[in-house]
């Protein structure tokens, strides 16, 4: 077995064969904060999936409908609204996950695939649901909206840290 280094990644040669690993202090700014906001979306995953009731009175106040109104289809969105949310929470729970191993993978090492997936998985979850929760002015938006900063941020601090590392 012998070992060969290159930054944070160390190549180690096991029976012939190259297998790549992380060091495992090298843990950047970056990679802390994309792994932050991956437990974020774990947080929120477990949210939708286990505690958030089917009706929230942000949603009563969206719908605008009278009590007799509501009263008349309400066991059945209850019932609907519950599944949504449970496969919503599954979603979110999974984006988390996935957002926590790229953070510890590739992201660490500032490979530009890892970027662009951050950039990209980032505005299509979190960054639109802080926009849409915006749109419909919930009671969580400002959490949302912090939860974005925080995946913006980690792109930020990835982007700097790249140039940092491979000046032009």
């Amino acid at each position: 077995m012998r070992a060969a280094s290159c930054g944070p990644i160390v190549s180690v040669v096991l029976n012939e064969e190259c297998v790549m690993a992380i060091r495992p202090s090298s843990w950047t700014l970056s990679s802390i904060l994309l792994a932050l906001a991956g437990i974020t979306l774990v947080g929120a995953g477990l949210y939708f999936l286990f505690l958030r009731p089917p009706l929230l009175s942000e949603d009563h106040r969206y719908m605008g409908l009278s009590t007799a109104q509501l009263a008349s289809v309400r066991p059945r969105l209850e019932a609907w609204l519950t599944h949504v949310f449970r496969v919503m929470g599954g979603y979110v729970l999974a984006t988390g996950v996935l957002t926590i191993a790229l953070a510890a993978t590739s992201f660490r090492t500032h490979h530009w695939g890892a970027g662009l997936g951050a950039l990209v998985g980032g505005a299509a979850s979190i960054g639109w649901m802080a926009v849409v929760n915006f749109m419909i002015d919930s009671d969580f938006k400002w959490t949302l909206l912090a939860m974005a900063l925080l995946w913006a941020a980690s792109l930020g601090a990835f982007w700097f840290e790249k140039r940092r590392q491979h000046p032009s």
